[in-house]
């Protein structure tokens, strides 16, 4: 490997940081004889994880970080004087390679600023994968970016060879993002997507018919959104995911707490440190949403447009609404179990099965993997004490629960207190 693409890598790889939505999930595909790689995990694949816990095992890489857009919120818009570098389709093919090769990835995540045009740009990305699939054999996951206003023939062609294709949203609002990039509206990031979507629902169709029809997108569709660039609250943001969860190509949205890269732009608030926080919140309210039967409006409504940062949000609705509880364990519907603090869908299902041969007890509740510390306000069962949340209050068990993190919370409650620009 030259020093000119040892530079570029430097370069690209700092440059593509910023995009969260890369988990490497959702398709399966295994190794073929005269091919190379798989999509799932296994000896000699290298995971590494950044200082906030995510865990990365693709090569995460741009295209290019040159863009002819100027959003305020993107370490590569346009006016930043940055270092520039751009990867001809050869050399990251032979880079993605190499480094399977090396045991470092398990596939690829491509991504890139926007050169000429979108066509452009989309129409180099596309062969990055298709020669990756067909001159190369490599099995591995991709995920590849879908670059808004492209044309719907090179989503079309791009899903054939990427597991996975994502549409970045950036920002909850069309007004904020107006503001912040002039150059953007929603029909050119909502309409990739209806393409993705489309390709999908083709797709499954064409299965049913032939046995062997090609995939598209196997493992779905993703998106991220900024949290804490603009003035929205988690209201505005959740019931923006639970919309786009309604559609059935949709598998993630990811929330990344913003980032000042650009803080001399008067249009971004000063902030002090990346909201994690309340970015651990809205990931706890969506896993709510896809698994544990939650409406957004439940979580979040005009009375409480913001996400508890003291406490959990399944905890917070839990307090909000003693009228719900306590849940007899022992005949309670899976539906009710799931919304009960302490419990998740593993030991719901495990409580649906047990009870089948006789009561349970709340020591087979511990057995089970029961959170007693927080599900004893909230439940009943045969010989569990009569200490709920109406013998106790709402205002006793959040005290109990949350004392001993009550200062560490408080501070980093005042260091969230962003102020936005007028």
């Amino acid at each position: 490997m030259n020093e000119a693409v040892l530079e570029k890598i430097k370069v690209l790889a700092e440059s593509a940081k910023y995009d969260v939505s890369c988990a490497s999930s959702g398709t399966v595909r295994q190794n073929k004889s005269g091919g190379l790689g798989n999509t799932v995990g296994g000896m000699g694949i290298c995971h590494s994880f950044t200082e906030d816990g995510r865990c990365v095992s693709l090569l995460k890489i741009m295209l290019t970080n040159h863009c002819i857009y100027d959003c305020a919120y993107c370490i590569n818009r346009r006016s930043n004087d940055i270092r520039r570098a751009t990867f001809s389709v050869s050399e990251l093919v032979s880079l993605t390679i190499e480094f399977y090769r090396r045991n470092y990835i398990e596939g690829l995540f491509l991504s890139s600023g926007v050169v000429r045009n979108p066509d452009y740009t989309m129409e180099r990305m596309v062969r990055v994968v298709k020669d990756l699939r067909t001159v190369h054999r490599f099995n591995g996951y991709i995920h590849m970016k879908s670059i808004p206003g492209c044309s719907q023939e090179l989503v079309a062609e791009g899903g054939l060879y990427a597991d996975r294709m994502s549409v970045n949203l950036e920002i909850p609002s069309e007004p904020s993002l107006k503001l912040l990039a002039p150059e953007k509206d929603y029909q050119t990031v909502f309409t990739p997507m209806r393409y993705i979507q489309q390709g999908m629902l083709q797709s499954l169709e064409d299965r049913r018919k032939f046995r062997h029809a090609p995939r598209f997108v196997p493992a779905g569709q993703s998106t991220q959104v900024i949290v804490g660039a603009t003035p929205e609250s988690d209201k505005d943001i959740l019931y923006v995911s639970s919309a786009l969860y309604r559609r059935p190509s949709m598998k993630r949205v990811y929330y990344s707490g913003f980032i000042p890269v650009n803080d001399y732009d008067k249009r971004l608030p000063a902030v002090k440190q990346v909201p994690l926080v309340r970015e651990n919140r809205l990931y706890q309210a969506d896993w709510l949403l896809r698994f544990y039967e939650f409406r957004a409006d439940e979580i979040v409504d005009d009375r409480y447009p913001n996400l508890d940062l003291e406490i959990d949000p399944k905890l917070s609705w839990a307090l909000r609404h003693p009228e719900h509880f306590p849940v007899d364990v022992n005949r309670a519907e899976y539906s009710m179990l799931l919304r009960v603090p302490g419990l998740g869908v593993k030991s719901a299902k495990l409580i649906i099965n047990a009870r089948r041969y006789g009561k349970l007890t709340s020591l087979q509740l511990k057995k089970i993997g029961i959170v007693m510390k927080k599900a004893q306000y909230f439940i009943t069962c045969r010989e569990l004490p009569m200490n709920t949340i109406h013998e106790t209050t709402p205002e006793y068990i959040r005290k109990v629960l949350t004392e001993p993190k009550k200062r560490k919370m408080i501070y980093d409650q005042r260091q969230l207190m962003i102020p936005f620009p007028d």
